[in-house]
């Protein structure tokens, strides 16, 4: 227990630099490209499409590699998979390091698609893998949630950062961390035995304490799959439970409203308040550490005592909320305000990781969670197609009504179908298999 308690804390660490450097360039990233695109411009469409076309591709890469990659890393190891994404996640933040000019935007806009299909997916779900290998059933969703904390923390130590930094430095330092990682994943983190320990002491006790035989309690854990996932057998998957189906359900209508607020609200902010980089700093901010605070202790507290279904619903409600008091935002402090719904939002992801991560065993841990980052993709793709006309058209001239947060409340309403599909979800569906 204690080796893997070591083993987490170096995961940790690798995740915490890791989110420095892919989060600290978050404030500066729509003031570059709006000075990159349309100089001395608060609204631009070309900037908008573009970011929401790069959310299109990155997604539809995701969809396709973070699966296969998730099952690669059952049978050739987690840390193995991790450094791909650790290493490729460096290219574009040195490419803007370098300069923030024209030609270099653009060359920053390739890379960066191209490398966020493999890390931006890949890093959640094979640390999130890494972690189901070494923490049994009953302590595995406050462990998600801890990890998720770390990641916010990571966030907010890059958004202080950049507030702190000019441009170029942001880039700088951002570059610096992402090696670091990269560094200390290589030299400190340890390979996992894929859950083998695990295993041996379910299986130990299972001979002193057998499991109870009722309907209600059993059933059967999926069939391991040995080989590079087909499209076909990943549906195979997720139509094999009901828990299994909901699950990608909830997460497709709450990634498709997520990344739909994510398309619009920065130049929602710009076109509306004329948010500036210390502005949207502050509010990413406000958002991390909030977020952070709730993953490393409502999650762990509240967990046990709720449930991951009644805890899933609760964060659903507060992620609607979230969008829908974006959307209505009457003066520049509103988004503050509507940010520290993040307190209860922010845990939806771990609340479906850890559901999903108790209807396998300890092999297919890197196949499930790349299941579920894939479905999360799926959205990633189909919102920026959707989103990224609709927030263009709304904040331009040729609006049909005076309504500029008119994408993020649609955002919302995404939301509210997954809160809807969560609440159907029965308790029974999310206890863990027995055999």
């Amino acid at each position: 227990m204690k080796e893997a308690a070591t083993d987490l804390g170096h995961l940790l660490v690798f995740a915490f630099l890791f989110c420095v450097g892919a989060f600290m360039v978050a404030p500066v990233i729509t003031d570059v490209t709006m000075a990159a695109l349309c100089p001395g411009q608060d609204q631009c469409s070309l900037a908008i499409y573009l970011t929401g076309l790069q959310q299109a591709i990155t997604g539809l890469g995701a969809l396709v590699v973070t699966p296969v990659i998730g099952n690669l890393s059952d049978r050739y190891g987690r840390k193995a998979l991790l450094a791909l994404p650790a290493t490729l996640s460096i290219v574009p933040l040195a490419i803007m390091a370098f300069n923030q000019t024209r030609p270099y935007f653009y060359a920053f806009y390739v890379a960066k698609t191209l490398t966020a299909m493999v890390s931006e997916g890949a890093m959640m779900c094979l640390s999130l893998a890494y972690v189901a290998d070494k923490v049994p059933e009953g302590r595995r969703a406050a462990a998600f949630g801890v990890f998720s904390g770390v990641c916010t923390a990571g966030f907010v130590g890059g958004t202080i950062a950049a507030r702190f930094l000019s441009v170029s430095s942001t880039f700088q330092v951002a570059t610096l961390a992402s090696v670091a990682a990269a560094v200390y994943l290589r030299a400190f983190v340890q390979e996992t035995d894929r859950g083998a320990s695990l295993l041996r002491d379910e299986e130990a006790s299972r001979l002193l304490f057998p499991p109870s035989s009722s309907p209600e309690e059993a059933s059967p854990r999926l069939p391991p799959l040995r080989k590079v996932p087909s499209l076909s057998e990943m549906a195979t998957l997720l139509t094999s439970s009901s828990t299994f189906t909901r699950a990608a359900v909830v997460t497709f209508f709450h990634g498709l409203g997520e990344t739909g607020l994510q398309t619009a609200l920065l130049y929602f902010l710009k076109a509306q308040f004329h948010y500036t980089k210390n502005q949207y700093a502050n509010l990413l901010l406000i958002i991390g550490i909030t977020g952070s605070f709730s993953q490393l202790t409502v999650m762990p507290l509240l967990a046990p005592r709720l449930g991951e279904q009644k805890l899933l619903v609760v964060a659903l409600t507060g992620s609607c909320v979230h969008g829908f008091l974006y959307s209505i935002a009457w003066s520049f402090w509103v988004p503050y305000l509507a940010a520290s719904c993040v307190i209860l939002s922010i845990l939806v992801g771990p609340c479906i990781r850890s559901i999903v991560s108790k209807k396998v065993g300890p092999s297919e841990q890197g196949m499930v969670q790349g299941c579920i980052t894939g479905i999360s993709s799926t959205a990633s793709v189909i919102s920026p197609l959707v989103f990224t006309p609709l927030t263009a058209w709304f904040l331009s001239e040729t609006a049909p009504f005076n309504f500029k947060g008119f994408s993020l409340a649609c955002a919302g309403f995404a939301t509210l179908v997954a809160l809807t599909m969560s609440i159907n979800m029965r308790p029974a569906e999310v206890q863990p298999d027995t055999r």
